[in-house]
């Protein structure tokens, strides 16, 4: 089988599986904020339930396609450990950041809201990278360290709490970064914004792996 008809699977299940996930994210915060009544930490429960029912869904279902990483961050560690070749990590990303804009414009489009727009939510400061690196150093690790077969309810269960218990709501994703961009809605990100969270996310993947790598070989 020639190598691009290899990869065809695997980037649509990439891309596909961000679309479907950035649009669970921003979709479901569209509707927590239109029906909370101004209540902001209903809206974000309603938001976090949603998120976690959503990824692990995705994750069961796309995992054996392309290993259902929907993150840049993921594919990087996955390939400084050898288990993503090289040559797949660039069209694995280009795949997400394609599938998380998709999926910003399919929740704009099913709200009935402008196609194209841009999100004015500014959000920064070291409390909030701080709260990026860890979020995405505990992904890391979770993905890292989980038994066979129960990644997806681990991962979906600590972006769970990761929403409540980090100061930035856990995007822990650049490729979230980049679709949240282009909605300004509750789950929305300034494009001023972005270069600070996606630092911290890479540092964050960084740390996680070498936290991983410290704790030695799962049992």
């Amino acid at each position: 089988m020639s190598q691009a008809l290899q990869m065809r699977p695997r980037l649509l299940a990439e891309g596909l599986g961000t679309a479907l996930l950035l649009a669970i994210v921003i979709g479901s915060g569209i509707m927590a904020e239109r029906l909370s009544g101004g209540n902001v930490a209903v809206a974000l429960l309603a938001n976090t339930l949603a998120t976690v029912w959503g990824l692990y869904v995705l994750i069961e279902v796309f995992r054996p396609i392309s290993g259902a990483h929907f993150n840049p961050a993921v594919s990087l560690v996955m390939a400084a450990r050898g288990e993503l070749a090289a040559r797949w990590v660039l069209p694995y990303i280009a795949a997400q950041l394609l599938g998380a804009v998709l999926g910003a414009w399919l929740a704009n489009a099913m709200f009935e809201l402008p196609l194209l727009q841009t999100s004015l939510k500014l959000r920064g400061g070291a409390g909030q990278w701080l709260a990026e690196a860890v979020a995405t150093a505990g992904l890391l690790l979770v993905i890292l360290r989980a038994p066979a077969g129960r990644a997806s309810s681990l991962v979906a269960g600590y972006i769970g709490a990761a929403y409540w218990f980090t100061a930035s709501t856990s995007f822990a994703n650049p490729a979230a970064v980049f679709g949240r961009m282009f909605s300004d809605s509750f789950a929305g990100i300034a494009p001023a914004s972005a270069a600070g969270f996606v630092i911290a996310q890479l540092l964050g993947a960084a740390a996680g792996l070498g936290l991983h790598q410290l704790l030695g070989r799962n049992k």
